[in-house]
């Protein structure tokens, strides 16, 4: 006869539990189950298989009712998610609705989810640059956040590690404001971007235009082969879900190699309620969930607890896992928990026009961008404003159609399009925003989801640091396409609300010292070590480049070191 008591034992018992499947997520979970762990992943959200639930992934715009617009019902609908510009008819699906998940917003904040198997590694830029030492020096420069308690001989073979499976295509550029990597064939810059490329060097001595580095498999065909993974086919229809795995997502990658391991049990319809913390063996023991379809509460055990749950969610989880030991939160001795949360500040562009280079035009659709690092404040503070910004630089040859006529001649015109005699050029700012305790989210003491934890309570605003850095591009980058010979020269500053750059970072900073920080240098709770945070909530700073690729250097940097403690009985 079966022992259903052994069996139950069995079922709630695992070795480690990850919270969330997104860029860290599934990271973890492939780390943990490689080296042998029997691991728990939790998805708050639905089930979504890699190729098989890409409805949309070949669809024309013709194909789609409102021809991949959005109608003004689902606009009024969904105030703050339709200010993203990801967010399409051929991509809603992926996204979670205002109405579906409410939090508060204290000061204005755009934030933008995607629960489903793979997060947001689904609907992700998939711009991947690495940090360097002027990255993880910057607070300890100038004295806002606390220092990185790592820096980037820290980092750099974990970079190598992930870079060479998720698949990164880019140039070895030789800066030590960008360092290069383990990278597959470069995408091109258009004729367009290779003369502004020249004029910049030609001109500036600090200033780079570079191809920018994704993660699209360009070359090396057969290593990723044995992920299941193709090449990239230029169709720029990435965020849809890539049937191909042509560029990295959790889904298509790390989530399906974990399951070959035999060590991965996933669940669906997690909803994560709180972490269970043991007074008595001063440990986290476990995770109480909720299921998000039946409603009952199941409570799961690990040895160690990796949280990467989106850095708000994994910020709220922590301050509504509360115990006799932890009244304000999991690890939260020092009441920082939820606090200095910064962004990337999207909000300004510069356009123009160029009328040379008649000879050349622009084909495809290429999926990523070039870029410009940063080149100001690196070396030493030279303006009124603290940190720096990047910049994304696109230039095509738009197609022009005659649509004068009827009939045949219409016809004609539609299928024989010309060339506009000027090219477009664009540039984007990414600025770096600096943590301050006035940023923050929390709980709110009233209002409750519908599984009964605490709505979030967002109060993250701009400062007058982000608007000197916002005149600092328009004047720079003015004089730079001035100087370039562009014509028609045009600033914007679109006073979109924070957050709707969706790199919300810190609130679970990493530190030296447990008084300043919540982490230590292996992003471990300083007061709840087999606890760790390994997604955006970890950050201390945010820098100025994309960060995924840093979360994904940390989080294979962290299982490593965990496992080596669980294995020397320290955990």
């Amino acid at each position: 006869m079966t022992d259903l008591t052994i069996d139950r034992v069995k079922e709630v018992n695992f070795d480690a539990i990850v919270i969330g499947t997104g860029m860290t997520g599934g990271w973890a979970a492939k780390e943990l189950t490689e080296k042998g762990l029997k691991t728990l992943v939790l998805e708050r959200g639905r089930e979504l298989v890699h190729v098989r639930d890409y409805p949309t992934a070949h669809l024309y715009p013709y194909e789609l009712e409102h021809r991949n617009r959005l109608t003004d019902r689902l606009i009024q609908e969904n105030p703050i998610l339709s200010g993203c510009h990801a967010f399409t008819e051929d991509k809603q699906h992926l996204f979670v609705k205002d109405a579906e998940h409410p939090y508060i917003q204290s000061e204005p904040f755009s934030w933008i989810r995607g629960y489903q198997t793979g997060g947001r590694s689904i609907m992700w830029g998939r711009m991947v640059q690495r940090w360097s030492d002027y990255d993880f020096e910057g607070p300890a420069r100038d004295g806002f956040a606390v220092d990185w308690p790592i820096r980037y001989k820290d980092l750099a073979p974990w970079y190598s590690y992930v870079e060479r499976f998720i698949g990164v295509s880019g140039n070895r550029d030789g800066l030590d404001t960008l360092p290069d990597g383990e990278f597959l064939p470069p995408m091109e810059l258009t004729a367009v971007e290779d003369y502004f490329r020249q004029r910049v060097a030609a001109l500036y001595k600090d200033r780079r235009v570079i191809m920018g580095r994704c993660a699209h498999i360009t070359g090396n065909y057969e290593r990723y082969r044995n992920q299941g993974r193709g090449g990239c086919q230029y169709r720029n229809e990435c965020r849809r879900g890539c049937p191909l795995g042509g560029y990295f997502s959790s889904n298509s990658s790390t989530i399906p190699w974990a399951m070959k391991t035999g060590n991965l049990t996933l669940k669906h319809h997690a909803v994560v309620h709180s972490i269970i913390y043991n007074d008595h063996r001063e440990r986290a023991t476990g995770v109480r969930v909720i299921d998000g379809l039946a409603g009952h509460v199941t409570e799961y055990f690990a040895k160690i607890i990796f949280v990467n749950a989106g850095s708000f969610n994994s910020n709220l989880l922590l301050l509504n896992s509360r115990s006799n030991r932890f009244p304000e939160g999991l690890g939260n001795d020092n009441g920082l928990l939820g606090k200095y949360i910064a962004f990337h500040n999207y909000r300004a562009s510069v356009t123009a026009e160029y009328r040379g280079l008649p000879e050349y035009r622009t084909q495809g659709r290429r999926p990523a961008s070039a870029y410009i690092p940063r080149f100001r404040n690196v070396k030493k503070q030279e303006t009124g404003f603290l940190r720096g910004y990047a910049a994304t630089f696109n230039g095509h040859r738009p197609v022009v159609f005659d649509r004068n006529g009827f009939g045949h001649r219409l016809k004609n015109s539609m299928l024989n399009p010309s060339y506009s005699d000027s090219w477009k050029v664009s540039s984007g700012m990414m600025g770096e925003t600096i943590p301050k305790e006035s940023s923050y989210v929390g709980l709110d003491p009233d209002q409750k989801d519908r599984w009964g934890v605490p709505l979030l309570t967002v109060s993250v605003s701009y400062d007058d640091n982000d608007e000197a850095m916002i005149g600092d591009f328009f004047e720079q980058f003015g004089e730079m396409f001035s100087k370039a010979g562009f014509s028609d020269i045009r600033v914007r500053d679109s006073h979109r609300i924070p957050g709707l750059d969706i790199h919300e970072m810190g609130g679970v900073r990493m530190g030296k010292d447990p008084e300043t920080s919540l982490l230590n240098k292996w992003n471990q709770l300083h007061a709840c070590p087999n606890v760790i945070v390994s997604d955006g909530a970890c950050m201390t700073s945010t820098s100025t480049q994309n960060p995924s690729l840093t979360y994904m250097a940390l989080t294979a940097r962290a299982v490593d070191h965990a496992v080596n403690e669980l294995r020397r009985l320290n955990l």
